[in-house]
């Protein structure tokens, strides 16, 4: 995936691998976030909206089913969408009951590309929190 995503970015830029041109270069040219960080962060959207769901919703029953009786093939297991997704909640110190939250949740969650046009053009930014409406 990472190979697909550096040549998608080095064609954007109109470059080749023959330009010897190192990928950080490239990416801070098109000023992008990485695939990979895009995938998390819609994957725990994800998981708070499901987790912000009633218990009782047909979603939530799912999490708590037994599956078993298949027969695995050779080698390591797969990883299970729970595995991976409690795995990246640790890589960014993240805990469950942030999901209540959605604002907060969403915030901590966010992935943006390295710059934005704005900042490009030399204009700062600050990121802070909105303030909650009640």
């Amino acid at each position: 995936m990472k190979v697909a995503e550096r040549r998608m970015l080095r064609w954007m830029c109109g470059h080749t691998r023959l330009d010897r041109i190192k990928d950080e270069v490239i990416r801070d040219k098109v000023g992008v976030a990485p695939v990979e960080s895009k995938m998390r962060e819609a994957m725990l959207r994800w998981f708070g909206h499901v987790k912000r769901r009633n218990t009782d919703a047909p979603v939530r029953i799912s999490e708590r089913l037994a599956l078993g009786g298949e027969r695995r093939g050779r080698g390591r297991p797969k990883k299970s969408w729970g595995e991976v997704t409690r795995q990246d909640m640790a890589q960014l110190e993240l805990n469950e009951d942030m999901t209540l939250d959605r604002r907060v949740w969403r915030w901590k969650i966010r992935v943006e590309g390295i710059h934005s046009p704005s900042l490009a053009e030399g204009h700062s930014k600050t990121v802070s929190l909105p303030p909650l409406l009640g």
